[in-house]
């Protein structure tokens, strides 16, 4: 398989690889908390990857400076990207702020960034549990 260059992927396509990456941090978190119900899974992972915990999760970023500039420009990358889907369930603000937070996590998975993807998994994981995402 040829090696594709992220910085020239646009933004909903790095979403789509940070998305599964992302899940894949969350689904490994709640397995190791031992969770093992499907419905429960499903129903507890939703606090952590849904597009409102994802803003919650970039305004808290913004707010305690967890970004680097290289990092922000990713997000708006993604957040700014022409999407040709739409939310289901969020206003349009909200979903194109968490195809942000999923172009981040995908830039820095396809740049094998993957300590910083684990740290900002953990960072996120702490602010859902620690209530920082509800309002």
């Amino acid at each position: 398989m040829s090696e594709v260059d992220y910085r020239q992927l646009n933004g909903v396509a790095l979403a789509y690889m940070g998305d599964a990456a992302y899940e894949v941090i969350i689904r490994r978190h709640l397995i190791a908390e031992g969770l093992a119900k499907p419905n429960h899974l499903q129903k507890t992972a939703t606090h952590y990857v849904s597009a409102k915990a994802q803003a919650a999760l970039i305004n808290l970023m913004e707010q305690d400076e967890v970004l680097s500039e290289a990092e922000w420009t990713m997000f708006k990358r993604g957040r700014n990207a022409k999407s040709y889907t739409h939310a289901k369930n969020t206003d349009v603000v909200t979903y194109r702020i968490s195809t942000g937070f999923e172009a981040l996590m995908g830039y820095l998975a396809l740049s094998d960034q993957q300590k910083r993807v684990a740290e900002l998994g953990q960072w996120c994981i702490e602010q859902v549990e620690a209530g920082r995402t509800e309002k």
